[in-house]
């Protein structure tokens, strides 16, 4: 009889075990432990070269979308809402979760590139925002309250940025008003990686 329990509970705790992990694997990108502090293990994982992970994120190939590598490339995915990195020898991948627009309206796509790089910028809200919300601050200095985060890529198209955020509840989700958030620690990654001239494609 000893025997006999002592194996279904071990198949219990076995079972119970594989259903914690399937689980995992089903949640979404942004874990989170019990106290509710958001999880780097697997945020970091996305930033590695995979063929895929759990958020089903899938690596991609750069020819169907760029002619070249001449300065690196940077194509943005707001369907899947990830961002993809080559540089120009192909020699390092990059793939990063990112928030997107909040809506169609403010998301645009097309080709662009990155004309400045800032470290610690300064947000000022645009002619729109403002329209939409009169009690915006008009400048946000650098600091823990700025929507730019630690860095900023800018774009040719007045008003976008490939930046960070400090508030990391928006990464993956549709929160932006049109630009593109990274957690700030990998925007200082790929700041470091792009250059100004970096080609930019927002699909």
């Amino acid at each position: 009889m000893s025997n006999t329990n002592d194996r279904f509970l071990t198949r219990r705790r076995f079972l119970g075990t594989t259903a914690a992990a399937a689980t995992t694997l089903a949640a979404p990108a942004i874990a989170q432990d019990a106290t509710g502090t958001e999880s780097v293990e697997f945020e970091q994982e996305i930033s590695k070269s995979v063929v895929r992970n759990a958020s089903s994120f899938r690596s991609l190939q750069w020819q169907p979308y760029f002619d070249n590598l001449k300065n690196g490339a940077i194509l943005v995915d707001i369907s899947s809402r990830a961002l993809h990195y080559w540089n120009e020898d192909e020699s390092i991948y990059k793939l990063y979760p990112t928030s997107v627009p909040m809506t169609d309206d403010l998301t645009r796509r097309g080709r662009t590139s990155i004309t400045q790089k800032v470290v610690g910028p300064t947000w000022r809200p645009t002619p729109s925002m403002l329209k939409r919300n009169p009690e915006l601050p008009a400048v946000v200095g650098p600091g823990p309250d700025n929507p730019l985060g630690s860095h900023a890529l800018y774009l040719s198209w007045t008003y976008y940025r490939i930046h960070g955020t400090h508030d990391t509840r928006k990464i993956g989700r549709r929160s932006s008003s049109g630009c593109i958030g990274l957690y700030n620690y990998h925007i200082e990654e790929l700041f470091a990686l792009a250059n100004n001239g970096t080609q930019v494609l927002l699909i």
